[in-house]
């Protein structure tokens, strides 16, 4: 068994080297790019967030190697940090596990542990990249949920105008919103819906012309998908 002393490159009592500084902030940046490029995989990210992640593991790293063992400046540094969840705009659930992973990992190396979290880092990322391969927690139909946004003109009975077209093309349909635009001339229907195949987008689109008069229609992948909390 790895002994915990064994692991740890500095020491309280005898303070902090030049030397395991280093070391701990290295490894929290190379760490810290790695989570970044695991964290990526399969997902859209954008630029700036990728750069945090990598350097938020070495950020975290020399805030506690400055306050370890006071108490006080501890408590302090915490509700600054808590501070950060009301200046930044929500992300997605993946990108909330992201930050909570490199924040973990600089922590281990604030303390003095490089190695494990190495370790650590090494197996989350491994089972970050398993569970995105295996499309863990995502339903096996989620690619054919779509959200159909139809335009009606207003004096159109729209309730149960296009429930053949459902029936024929799709597994289910909810009407989730109905708008009026164009001064109240037209309405806008959102529908949720399931398509029965792949591929046959266009057919129903399509159909759906020859009901509503030729209007706009649009369909798009239903924004649930992104994994917003």
């Amino acid at each position: 068994m790895l002994d915990k002393t064994f692991a740890c490159i500095y020491d309280i009592a005898t303070g902090i080297t030049v030397e395991a500084f280093l070391i701990c902030v290295g490894v929290a940046l190379v760490l810290g790019v790695a989570i970044a490029a695991v964290s990526s995989f399969r997902a859209r990210c954008s630029g700036s967030f990728l750069m945090t992640l990598a350097l938020l593991p070495a950020i975290v790293t020399v805030v506690i190697m400055m306050v370890n063992g006071n108490l006080g400046a501890g408590v302090a540094v915490a509700g600054a940090f808590s501070l950060v969840r009301f200046r930044s705009v929500p992300g997605t659930a993946k990108e909330i596990g992201a930050i909570f992973l490199a924040m973990a990992v600089g922590l281990a190396c604030g303390m003095g542990y490089p190695l494990f979290a190495g370790l650590f880092a090494a197996i989350m990322c491994v089972m970050i990249l398993c569970y995105s391969l295996m499309n863990f927690g995502q339903r096996r139909d989620w690619r054919m949920q779509k959200h159909l946004r139809i335009t009606v003109p207003e004096d159109l009975d729209y309730a149960e105008i296009f429930d053949d077209l459902f029936a024929e093309y799709t597994s289910s349909a909810t009407l989730i919103a109905v708008k009026t635009t164009n001064l109240g001339s037209l309405n806008r229907l959102t529908y949720e819906i399931v398509m029965k195949k792949p591929g046959t987008e266009k057919a129903l689109i399509d159909a759906l012309r020859c009901r509503n008069g030729n209007l706009e229609i649009s369909m798009s992948i239903r924004s649930n998908e992104n994994g917003e909390l």
